[in-house]
């Protein structure tokens, strides 16, 4: 990244800092890829990533280290991923998530579904 304005959201060195196009609450964006979701977001000028359940106050990123769950979001269709733990990629539809999630379909007691038990992919 080459820029007279300094940032906090600098990519790790040896990660691609090729700029990428993502969709955030339907609206195309132009990110430079290496980087978190929430921190290639933030570089956009995203402030406002979701919604507390009870009051509706604006959440956004604030430990940038998985700890505090307050950049939740919605990426490609999966509810309450933490957007500082997922590396943004060419494509990716974000929402905001509003309120409080839904909870996944029920499963049978006699059958596990390990694809719902580890849904954030880690």
């Amino acid at each position: 990244m080459t820029s007279s304005t300094p940032t906090l959201f600098k990519p790790l060195p040896g990660a691609d800092g090729a700029s990428i196009d993502i969709f955030f609450n339907d609206r195309a964006l132009t990110v430079q890829g290496g980087r978190s979701v929430a921190a290639a977001l933030l570089a956009a000028g995203v402030s406002r990533f979701r919604a507390t359940p009870v009051s509706g106050a604006p959440r956004a990123p604030y430990c940038m280290m998985g700890a505090c769950f307050e950049c939740l979001v919605e990426i490609d269709g999966v509810p309450s991923r933490q957007s500082c733990m997922v590396e943004v990629k060419a494509g990716m539809r974000i929402r905001s998530q509003e309120g409080a999630r839904d909870l996944p379909p029920s499963i049978g007691t006699d059958t596990a579904d390990a694809s719902l038990e580890n849904a954030h992919g880690r």
